[in-house]
């Protein structure tokens, strides 16, 4: 297993792979073909940035069997997702921000996010498996009280995509089993979501196939995979954590 993880120091962005508090840099491109240079760093002396620069984050609804269940919704049939904006997008240590327009419910949705490693269009299954990456952990932040106040039009992108909204890190892992990991979210110190990545209706390889009939994949996007049950809201100057085994915790504070 493998965590790349990107940072800037003194301005510069970087990239390379995490060894416990240490950094060993690396050059080129990060998924194609990298190359060491020699140098290491300090996980402390560098500012953390999201895992990726991904082009978009591709998020879906109701694909875990639990939390349909609970809803009482119907299985799909096929994945059903939306678009989060990249000006979402938020690492770890960074302050997911109350919008200034909105007063309602905040929600966390503690994820597993699907990281591209090579372009995707019209995939099978097969293929789909080796195009990914490796995986990392998401917070698919959302203004809840926007999504159905229009009874005309369901306002996902909107709800999802306000600034600070698309949080997902610390790092990419490689060589990890998805239907093997649990994802885990704790509010403050309160565990408030723990269940298993092999609850899902359409799990990595799937999903990646599936959607790329639709839209091509880039490498360095995201798909998050999906929550279940535990979702609720958070308060400003709260903590959230999302932890899964293998990838690390990705922390924020709620302000």
């Amino acid at each position: 297993m493998t965590q790349w993880i990107r940072f800037a120091e003194a301005g510069v962005t970087g990239f390379g792979t995490l060894d416990g508090e240490r950094i060993e840099v690396y050059e080129g491109d990060m998924f194609a073909s990298p190359r060491p240079t020699g140098r290491t760093l300090a996980l402390g002396s560098v500012v953390v940035l999201t895992p990726t620069a991904a082009g978009k984050m591709v998020a879906l609804w109701n694909n875990f069997r639990s939390l349909a269940a609970k809803l009482g919704n119907a299985l799909p049939i096929e994945p059903l997702y939306f678009i989060k904006g990249n000006n979402s997008y938020l690492a770890t240590g960074q302050t997911i921000r109350m919008p200034k327009s909105y007063g309602g419910k905040v929600v966390y949705e503690g994820e597993l996010g699907v990281v591209i490693g090579k372009t995707c269009r019209a995939v099978s299954e097969a293929e789909a498996l080796r195009n990914i990456f490796g995986y990392t952990c998401i917070n698919d932040v959302t203004a809840v009280d926007i999504l159905n106040r229009d009874v005309s039009f369901a306002q996902w992108t909107r709800a999802k995509s306000f600034d600070t909204f698309g949080v997902f890190g610390p790092v990419v892992a490689t060589g990890l089993d998805p239907m093997q990991l649990v994802v885990r979210t704790i509010l403050g110190d309160q565990e408030r979501q723990n269940y298993p990545v092999s609850d899902m209706v359409f799990p990595p390889a799937k999903l990646v196939s599936l959607i790329s009939q639709d839209m091509t994949l880039d490498p360095g996007d995201v798909i998050a995979c999906g929550t279940s049950i535990g979702v609720g809201s958070m308060k400003p100057g709260s903590t959230v954590a999302v932890s899964i085994d293998g990838i690390g915790t990705l922390v924020n504070r709620f302000e």
